[in-house]
């Protein structure tokens, strides 16, 4: 046999005997009660509705229960941070936060858990842990009508996070229908009660930002607060208005220290958190990027990001639209990390939406029309 034959021959056994490549995760489509799983422009969409039980009971019958694999991140994520001994804390410490939840939302975890049959410690960790250990590094950036083309606002959003390898498989566009409470669209993950990213009917959108310092001396953990996440679901359900929003916000107990970037229709905000204060930042010329570290003279520290400044660039623009700020995003991506790239367009309850394999802002956007999801 020549060499080259000989070369072809090997090649061609070390391709079948090779393991084949893993298929990404996908979510099974289907129907629980008020709930309905479904692929729309090969986006995930769930949509839950009802009252606080029936929308766990949905959520983990339709998603929950086929992502065995998501449900051990947190303890796989604390063993990455070689806290695994303290893994006990953690979860003690969250069941600790949890007479701090509103009832409803307590009450929609515990159902979720029971009909999933889930490790409840898990679900208490994955609700709770990110309050105590800051590791999500993100990046936003709100143009203001005045300065967007369309003359409506846009909000752009990277979600920025270990992934473990994994992580980004299992992202969803969840759409909640509570009874009593205005329905909303979040961007996160089956299991998690809270909101990290998310607009409502009203066309309120939010997304939060951890923040490592502050110069007002306050906790970097307050166990009397409600975690972040949960506190920025009940800006959905109950807020039109950033106004409204800083309202509620300021009368809530807060954990830790964080940014949330927020806009309605017609204004934009970025609230630094911490549990002592809440200070409004507001966009400077009808353009406001956010990063993680204060700005505020009030909290700020003087620290600094290299995406901050790559953001703030958009200032040189006289006017921008929702490609402009998905470029923007793409240039201050942080690579494996970035798992989730957005763009809302509030007035028209529109999302434009990248998930997949990071950095997700390299991949093109798929549109999602959340006007008809939401409309009860």
């Amino acid at each position: 046999m020549s060499r080259t034959r000989l070369f072809s021959a090997c090649c061609f056994l070390l391709l079948i005997a090779a393991p084949a490549a893993a298929e990404p995760f996908r979510y099974p489509e289907g129907k629980h009660g008020q709930g309905e799983l479904k692929y729309i422009n090969d986006l995930p969409v769930l949509r839950v509705a009802g009252k606080p039980a029936d929308l766990g009971e949905q959520t983990a019958t339709l998603a929950l229960k086929s992502s065995e694999k998501l449900l051990g991140y947190p303890r796989e994520f604390i063993k990455l941070l070689k806290l695994d001994l303290a893994w006990p804390v953690i979860v003690g410490t969250g069941k600790g936060l949890l007479p701090n939840f509103p009832e409803h939302h307590l009450e929609e975890m515990e159902s979720g858990i029971k009909t999933g049959k889930l490790d409840r410690d898990l679900i208490v960790a994955a609700n709770t842990m990110f309050d105590l250990k800051k590791v999500i590094g993100c990046s936003t950036l709100v143009v203001e009508p005045k300065r967007s083309v369309t003359g409506n606002m846009i909000f752009g959003r990277n979600l920025d996070f270990p992934t473990l390898g994994y992580l980004h498989e299992y992202s969803l566009v969840m759409v909640y229908k509570p009874d009593g409470k205005k329905a909303f669209a979040s961007v996160g993950f089956p299991g998690c009660v809270g909101v990290l990213t998310g607009m409502n009917e009203d066309g309120l959108t939010l997304a939060v930002l951890e923040v490592y310092s502050s110069n007002d001396d306050s906790l970097k953990f307050d166990a009397k607060g409600t975690p972040y996440a949960i506190c920025f679901r009940r800006l959905l359900e109950e807020c039109a208005t950033v106004e409204e929003a800083e309202k509620l916000l300021k009368s809530l107990k807060r954990t830790t220290r964080v940014n949330l970037a927020i806009c309605d229709k017609k204004t934009a905000a970025v609230f630094e958190i911490t549990p002592k204060n809440v200070v409004v930042r507001p966009a400077d010329n009808g353009v406001l990027p956010c990063t993680n570290h204060f700005r505020s003279k009030e909290l700020g520290t003087g620290a600094k990001c290299w995406r901050y400044p790559i953001l703030a660039k958009s200032q040189e623009e006289k006017a921008l639209n929702v490609r402009d700020v998905a470029k923007l995003l793409d240039e201050v991506n942080q690579g494996q990390l970035t798992l989730q790239t957005m763009v809302f367009e509030p007035a028209e309850l529109k999302l434009h939406l990248a998930i997949g394999k990071p950095p997700t802002s390299a991949l093109p956007m798929k549109t999602l029309e959340l006007a008809p999801l939401l409309k009860k």
